[in-house]
Formats: structure tokens, sequence, C-alpha cells
């Protein structure tokens, strides 16, 4: 497996590897900072950060930015992570699409591709899924020994403390990261795809770093990922966040869970689509009245198109998912009292048409002393979020941070 020397000994648990992870981590959120800067930061000794990020530079993983501020006087070293000192590539697998990127040891995206795929829990699926990795990797033109990991997201029930994923790919007894690292050649993580959107949007979206944030992957099925005391959260099992099959209705609708009620049933993709089809069915007008008409299918996205256009029928069905989403957030404002609610995934392109039914939707079931204090926001990173998010955690857990 692809792997630097520094960075197995940056991961240990001595003191001066911790150290060392904590300046690395400051760079990261700032870019670079000065000796003194790090020394006010961390409470440090001048000297002893010297000798640390001294240590770094011998190991390729930090470089001298320059000198800091405007001419004249005495400027400091500005002092950075080493954009090539390594790679990291994150895989983002959406019901269509497969979206993946690398990035370089500063976190800038340096590559990236999308391939039509569609997943399924078969051998077939997860052998085209191998190829298309590594087609990418040798068409990224990163040097093999400079990729140190790879993250790959997968909806569903995902454990990324054992390796397990439970609704993909669960063939053998052994966890799917090993499978994938026997297969690859490189160490692999494997993350939720909801919970990968919210560190995306928590590191480079509108989450700006707030210390308590929810957000909602309104995809085709219902995910919620929350960052709880500026940490992800993933519970016991790593399983946190299936909100979407929390028992929200009493409707006979059966869930992808196999349940019947579940919030995801009228609060998600394919409950905007059926709930459209529906309406076309019982005689309702749309833009898309004549394509329904001739047998060719309709999808989410067209119904996404002529909402945009101001189809009067795209508008009810959204306006009813959202009066229904905004009561079930309501519930996690009492519940978490969060700095920001964010709302991502393919539905989020309605904007208004979706925000305005939630926000009256929360007025009336959320406490008002706790949900003043909450922000309901639109992802910034739309469809990259979960890309992003996923290059960044593999990043992290990769040095230990």
């Amino acid at each position: 497996m692809a792997k630097l020397i520094s960075i197995d000994a940056l991961t240990s648990g001595k003191k001066t590897a911790q150290l060392k992870r904590d300046i690395l981590r400051r760079y990261m959120l700032n870019g670079g900072e000065s000796i003194a800067d790090l020394s006010r930061e961390l409470g440090l000794s001048v000297p002893t950060l010297t000798k640390i990020v001294s240590e770094l530079i011998d190991e390729d993983l930090v470089i001298n930015l320059g000198k800091q501020g405007a001419t004249g006087g005495r400027r400091p070293s500005i002092y950075g992570l080493n954009p090539s000192a390594g790679y990291f590539m994150g895989v983002d697998i959406k019901r269509d699409v497969i979206m993946l990127g690398i990035i370089n040891f500063r976190g800038d995206m340096v590559v990236s591709r999308q391939y039509d795929f569609t997943i399924e829990n078969t051998r077939k699926s997860f052998d085209e899924l191998c190829e298309l990795i590594q087609q990418f990797i040798t068409t990224s033109r990163v040097r093999r020994d400079k990729l140190l990991a790879i993250g790959i997201n997968l909806s569903g029930r995902v454990n990324p403390e054992t390796g397990y994923s439970y609704s993909y790919f669960f063939f053998d007894e052994k966890p799917l990261t090993t499978v994938l690292e026997e297969r690859l050649g490189y160490r692999v993580y494997i993350e939720n795809d909801s919970r990968a959107m919210t560190y995306g949007e928590y590191a480079y979206g509108v989450g700006n770093g707030e210390q308590n944030m929810i957000f909602l992957n309104l995809s085709w099925g219902f995910g919620v990922g929350m960052i709880l005391g500026g940490e992800l959260h993933y519970g016991k099992s790593g399983f946190s966040g299936e909100y979407g099959h929390f028992p929200f209705f009493d409707n006979e609708i059966i869930c992808s869970c196999g349940k019947r009620g579940c919030l995801e049933t009228e609060v998600s993709g394919w409950a905007a689509h059926r709930q459209f089809i529906d309406k076309l069915k019982q005689g309702n007008i749309s833009m898309l009245s004549k394509q329904f008409e001739s047998g060719k299918q309709i999808m989410l996205s067209d119904i996404l198109d002529v909402l945009a256009k101001e189809d009067m029928l795209a508008i009810e069905v959204m306006e009813q998912i959202g009066s229904s989403l905004g009561r079930a957030i309501a519930g996690l404002i009492n519940m978490f009292n969060p700095e920001v609610i964010i709302l991502g995934g393919t539905l989020s392109e309605a904007k208004d048409y979706l925000l305005l039914p939630i926000k009256s939707a929360i007025n009336k079931y959320a406490l008002n002393f706790v949900s003043k204090d909450t922000a309901i926001k639109v992802s910034k990173l739309g469809e990259s979020a979960g890309l992003i998010g996923i290059c960044a955690i593999t990043r992290n857990k990769t040095l230990g941070l």
C-alpha cells in the first residue's frame, strides 16, 4: 500500500506526533501561520515550535511560504502545508452517477471526473466500481506512490469504524474496506454519503465551521448528518442519521427499508416523483403532461426543470414536501438546538419553493425560544458536497486528525 514513512510517525500516540498533528490542523484551518502565531494559539514556546516545524519541513509535510506583511521591518516567515506531500482520493457514489476526485495535501481539488454508474448490490457492480477507480487513478496523472488513501461514500448503513457496509457489497465475512484494499492496493475508508456531505458543508460550505449543525440530504432518499460539538456524530455503531426512517406518517406506503410510514415516504426525491406522477394520473395538468401521455419516462430532474419554469403542479408537490419536511425539522430543532440546518441534495435545487413552506412549518411546530437561534440555509456546494467531504475526511483519517 502507498504510504509515507513520515505519515506513519505522525499517527503514533507520542506527544511529539500529537503536537505535529495540532500544527497541521492549524495550517489546514488558516492556510499558513508564523511560528509566533502558532505559539500564541497552541500555548507552546517559540523554540519548541521552531524545532517541530523544522522536523515537519524535513519530513516534506510543511514548506516555507515566504515573509508576511508589507515591506520594511523584520517580517516573520509563514509556514504551511506542502501541497505535493501526498494526495487523497474521494469517491462519491450517487444514484445514477459516480463522482471521483483527488485533493493534494493542502486540500485543493487537483482533478475530478464524473461517470455514469448505477450502483447495485452485486459482484458485477462491485467489479465495475473498482475498474472505474483504477481507471481514474491512471488518467489522473497523480503518482501512485503519492496517493495515500481512498475514501468511498455509500448510502445506507455504513460503519466507518469497522469498515462494514450493510447496504451494499456485504458479500463476505471480511470488512468491505479490507476487500477494497486487497483489490485496489491502497488504504481505504468508507463513509455514509450524508455524513460526508455534512462534513463538506461544515468545512468548506455554508456551515462555516459552526459547532452544532444538521445537514439534510434530500436526494432520492433522505438522510441526515450532524456536527455536534464540532465533531461528526456517528453514534454507537456508526449508523446515526437515519431520520428518514423515523415512523412519521400514518400511511401504507412501503419504504425502502421495508417498513411503512417512514418520513422518507413523503419527504424525499422518490416521494416527490411518486406524488407528481400520481397527480398526473389523476388528470392534473403540467408542462410534462404531453411527455407523460406519450409514455416517455419522467425523471426527477424533469420535475425540477419545470419547477424552475413555475409549473403549478411541480410547485404544489414541492410545497407539500416542504410543509412535511418543515414539521420534521421542527422536531430536530427542538431536540438539538443547532446553530444552522442546511438543505442539500437534489431537492435543495427547488430553493424557495421548498424553503418557504419549510420555514412556515417551523414557525408553526418548533418552540420559538429554540428556533429563533437556528438559521436555515441551502447548500453552497450542491452536488459536490459529498465528494469534497469524503476527500477531506480521508485526509483527516490518514493523518490521524
